[in-house]
């Protein structure tokens, strides 16, 4: 391969593998998105892109995308035609797969044909249960003559099954990455250190809110506070802050409803008991129909609870409206290791009451309200101060949106690519800039007072 200073998509071709993609069957989670956004926004900088997941059995194996420069390859397909309730179900057969299978295949159907043609690989490995499979990648690599021509990186975004990983043989392998400054410091504890590269947000998270749509939303519930929350059923997520909090507002006197969003887990049952011990009535809402207006309709005149539970997923229109409407979108977790879920209610003209994890993108009141204790009151003392200060409210809109946009997927990808090219050029694969000393001209006489001596 030719040297040369900067990643292009004429020297560079991309492989991501992970166990989420863009398939139904394969996304268990936010991972799922974020390696479909990472692929997709790679691809529409031209970069040869290839993602190897647990696809969908019934899909392709192989599949081609925009105009050929992304590559689907679903793995493990013998193995999920016999799990068929999503990519994690039978996870320790696939987990098998992966780590005897896998690698043969990228050093023969992607590293050999990519490097042959002059190009660097850049592998990226995400999550625990890749970790095994990049060091074994690896060495393969190596023993074959190609490991000088790869750089591999590794990401963290939770700390799930952390005790799983052999972390010495990983730091030797690949560049350990994680998706935040809360995430890097915890690995840190470990004795990892991780490079900081963030997830992002879709452009799209930006188009204009129907403000007839707020409108609706608002006059239907007909409140004083409006509170929105979503996330997974789970006590480091700050469910309880917020119940108590809406609790606190009625009790007040004040109208509030708090619109609940959250995912399918068993003890989510527990946290709508607690709510009910504060003396705060559930209601549910299920539209009869389908699509946005069913589902807008249903949200509008869901007025008789003070927690309304929202059973089903909403689509990204609705949430950005939901976020526009709302008085505070609660992002108020104790643990938040990529910051997502505040980025996008702030993208859609949202307030974001941020959690006391140390999101990167969020300061206190110039672009959101961060929330140093988790103590209910300061969510009510919070929005009481916006109540009383609309000028302030809607200059931390405006900022909130001004803000977000430093963290779309094509900021992510160009922060990805300098990394990688540090990490190249340590390597070697990429030439490093020369840092020339400024000498003084030879036989120069010195100078004083603009005299020659």
């Amino acid at each position: 391969m030719e040297e040369a200073a900067r990643l292009t998509p004429c020297n560079t071709h991309f492989l991501v593998v992970s166990f989420e993609g863009p398939d139904r069957y394969s996304t268990g989670g936010g991972l799922g998105i974020r390696v479909t956004q990472l692929v997709r926004t790679l691809a529409r900088k031209r970069f040869p892109t290839q993602l190897v997941f647990v696809g969908d059995p019934r899909l392709p194996r192989r599949e081609y995308r925009m105009d050929g420069r992304l590559t689907l390859h679903r793995w493990s397909q013998w193995i999920s035609r016999r799990y068929p309730d999503g990519v994690y179900h039978g996870e320790e057969s696939k987990l098998y797969d992966f780590n005897e299978t896998l690698p043969r295949f990228i050093l023969e159907e992607i590293a050999r044909p990519a490097i042959a043609v002059g190009k660097m690989l850049v592998v990226l490995g995400e999550e625990w249960q890749t970790a095994e499979l990049m060091c074994r990648l690896s060495d393969l690599l190596y023993h074959n003559g190609l490991r000088d021509r790869a750089v591999l990186f590794w990401n963290a975004s939770s700390t799930m099954s952390f005790h799983r990983i052999d972390w010495g043989r990983l730091a030797f392998t690949t560049t350990i990455t994680t998706v935040s400054k809360y995430m890097k410091h915890l690995m840190w504890g470990m004795g990892v250190n991780a490079q900081v590269i963030p997830s992002g947000i879709p452009s799209s998270m930006f188009r204009k809110v129907d403000g007839r749509d707020v409108d609706r939303v608002r006059v239907g519930l007909g409140k004083d506070f409006i509170l929105y929350k979503f996330g997974s059923w789970d006590t480091g997520t700050g469910w309880n802050a917020a119940m108590e909090a809406t609790a606190t507002l009625k009790g007040a006197g004040l109208r509030v409803v708090l619109l609940a969003r959250a995912g399918a887990e068993p003890h989510g049952e527990w946290f709508l008991h607690h709510a009910g011990r504060l003396g705060l009535r559930v209601s549910e809402v299920c539209p009869g129909g389908k699509g946005h207006e069913a589902w807008l309709s249903a949200i509008a005149q869901a007025c008789d609870g003070d927690i309304v539970n929202i059973c089903s997923e909403l689509s990204p229109d609705l949430l950005r409206v939901l976020c526009r409407a709302s008085d505070a979108v609660l992002t108020n977790g104790g643990r938040e290791p990529s910051g997502l879920a505040g980025l996008e209610a702030m993208a859609s003209g949202g307030i974001a009451f941020a959690g006391a994890s140390g999101e990167d993108y969020a300061i206190h009141k110039r672009n959101s309200l961060v929330q140093q204790t988790g103590d209910s009151w300061e969510i009510v003392s919070n929005l009481l101060y916006l109540r009383d200060h609309p000028e302030e409210e809607r200059r931390i809109r405006r900022a909130a949106r001004r803000s977000a946009r430093s963290f779309t997927w094509e900021k992510v990808a160009e922060n990805l690519v300098s990394k990688v090219e540090q990490q190249a050029r340590a390597q070697g694969i990429l030439c490093r800039a020369t840092l020339i000393k400024p000498q003084p001209p030879d036989h120069a006489a010195p100078v004083f007072d603009g005299k020659a001596v």
